[in-house]
């Protein structure tokens, strides 16, 4: 059994700030899950370009307000309080915050830790 509080992430290497966002990584490969957990800050105004190319990914909106953009055929979809997004083609998307908005982020496969976006919006695969 694993009881992880959001206090004992933050301040630790498992909180990553990205610039445009902060993740509080929760649960990690290390974990043996199978999935990874986090919990991020989108900071407000920012436009973050993404593309897990390695990863699949649903994010949970708790708080705040903002859209993606997949780039494929330009479709913008609204998020907001209580909106769940699944990136189930590992689509490349544009992440834009009109407000503060906090996530609850879950990959498969798990991830590290260490991952930051490179230059391409991708996390790379990392071997501990």
């Amino acid at each position: 059994m694993k009881v992880i509080s959001l206090k004992d992430v933050q301040g630790t290497e498992h909180d990553v700030d990205g610039g445009n966002w902060v993740s509080r990584r929760l649960i990690l490969k290390k974990d043996n899950m199978g999935y990874s957990v986090h919990d991020t800050i989108i900071k407000a105004g920012t436009e973050t370009h993404i593309w897990y190319q390695n990863h699949l990914e649903s994010v949970y909106c708790i708080e705040g307000e903002g859209e993606v953009v997949t780039l494929k055929d330009n479709k913008v979809w609204p998020i907001s309080k209580d909106t769940l997004y699944a990136l189930d083609e590992n689509d490349e998307h544009l992440l834009r915050a009109k407000t503060d908005m906090r996530m609850i982020c879950v990959f498969n496969p798990a991830i590290t830790g260490k991952e930051v976006h490179d230059e391409n919006g991708v996390y790379p695969v990392v071997e501990e």
